[in-house]
């Protein structure tokens, strides 16, 4: 088998020790092997870096081991070619493993090219990625504090739910804040019902007369102390990663129907800003998660469950699809009910994140902005078809159905636009159902 590269390093990576292995090859039947083992602490991921300096090594290969592959990685960045594997893809084969031969094997695999490199993003992009998820993590524990706030409501027999739909919102916080005061009285704690429930106070007045005990203001004080602490945090947080982000892309995914500012945030952060690592936007939905997967056997598919991704952008994204669904006179809601009508409400919620993904994809490599064709789309593209189904669903209602054209047809979709990145050949975008993105 060929030799792509005649010194290279594979290491084994745990929490206290790491074991490197470079392998030279000098035209030699057998590699030279030179090992050692380094601790993780900065000073000696600072020897790994000069000893492999010494060898001469150009690349290194390592597996991904929880966290505890990052602290060597950015003691290598910038030094020498890296390539991160995954552990499922680089596993051994059974019998005598040991971090030396672990390390060797990986050695081994690089040095003939059969690892397959995961992403790893530049570092701005990792800064970024580290405030997008821990501000997804204090969103849920907020939820948390909400639901807990709520049993604590019902526990007291005070059923402000059922008036408003949100015991959170203006009126909600006002109504707390009187019970933390010590206000009892139903009626005053209705007085403090804000906008257009002022005009429900007498549903208010009996979905407040419960039995509250100093236990529940107890309760609710810590929770709503909690909850502020939360609060404060994720608008921080927000203004930080609002200060990283560029302003002019976020923009540009915003006009994404289903797509908010904070699922922008999420986009870069996990895609990154540089689409030139995918190969393609089928290559990036797969990376992610969000295509059926391939499972065949005896020429039989076996399954299309889709295969495990990048969880972050595959949750921000469904959370988006969800939105784009119920978006009027849009494609993107064409779509999903064109889906559900065939695999399930399930199903097009994936598919219609896919297609998200892929248009964001577009807009970041191309640098242009989403044009919509309406939610008719699909009804214009073969209007004969369309008026057929149409006139049979009426007659199977027992009508006599008589059509009269308008003052103007319905106009044809244009013909497919070209494509400037690809030397004037014909876009793919129409073929796809896709909005074409290739004009600006």
């Amino acid at each position: 088998m060929q030799i792509l590269y005649s010194r290279c390093c594979g290491i084994d990576v745990h929490k206290d020790s790491v074991t490197a292995c470079v392998l030279v090859y000098s035209g030699l039947p057998e590699p030279e092997v030179r090992k050692r083992e380094f601790a993780t602490h900065k000073k000696s991921l600072g020897n790994l870096r000069l000893w492999l300096f010494a060898q001469k090594v150009t690349h290194v290969a390592m597996e991904s081991t929880g966290v505890y592959w990052k602290p060597v990685w950015q003691a290598l960045e910038g030094n020498f070619e890296l390539t991160l594997a995954n552990p499922f893809q680089v596993k051994t084969l059974p019998g005598c493993k040991t971090d030396a031969r672990d390390s060797q094997w990986i050695a081994e695999l690089l040095a003939h090219g059969l690892i397959r490199p995961s992403f790893v993003p530049p570092r701005e992009t990792r800064h970024l990625r580290d405030l997008t998820r821990y501000r997804v993590k204090l969103t849920e524990e907020r939820t948390r504090i909400h639901n807990r706030i709520h049993k604590v409501l019902e526990d007291a027999c005070l059923k402000l739910d059922t008036v408003a739909s949100d015991i959170l919102g203006a009126t909600g916080r006002a109504v707390i804040r009187g019970i933390l005061d010590g206000i009892e009285d139903p009626g005053a704690l209705a007085e403090r019902a804000k906008g257009t429930l002022r005009g429900k106070q007498p549903q208010l007045r009996l979905a407040l007369n419960g039995r509250l005990t100093d236990h529940h203001r107890f309760l609710l004080r810590e929770l709503m102390a909690e909850l502020e602490f939360l609060e404060s945090k994720i608008e921080r947080l927000s203004k930080q990663i609002a200060a990283q982000v560029d302003v002019e892309k976020v923009a540009r995914l915003c006009t994404i129907p289903g797509v908010d500012m904070v699922t922008a945030w999420t986009l870069l952060a996990e895609l990154g800003t540089d689409m030139g690592v995918f190969s393609s936007p089928k290559h990036a939905a797969s990376w992610a998660g969000l295509c059926p997967g391939n499972h065949e056997s005896g020429g039989k598919r076996l399954s299309h469950r889709t295969r495990k991704g990048n969880r972050w952008l595959r949750r921000a994204l469904c959370q988006s699809a969800w939105a784009a669904s119920r978006q009027k006179n849009s494609f993107l809601a064409a779509f999903f009910y064109r889906q559900a009508g065939k695999h399930g409400m399930r199903k097009a919620i994936v598919a219609l994140a896919h297609r998200i993904l892929v248009i964001a994809f577009c807009l970041l490599r191309d640098l242009t902005e989403y044009r919509e064709v309406g939610g008719d789309y699909f009804d214009k593209l073969h209007p004969l078809r369309t008026r057929n189904r149409l006139v049979r669903r009426l007659q199977r209602l027992g009508l006599r159905v008589t059509l009269t054209p308008g003052p103007e047809l319905p106009q044809p979709p244009p013909p497919p636009l070209t494509n400037p990145r690809k030397r004037g050949r014909p876009c793919k975008c129409a073929e796809r159902l896709l909005p074409c993105i290739h004009t600006a």
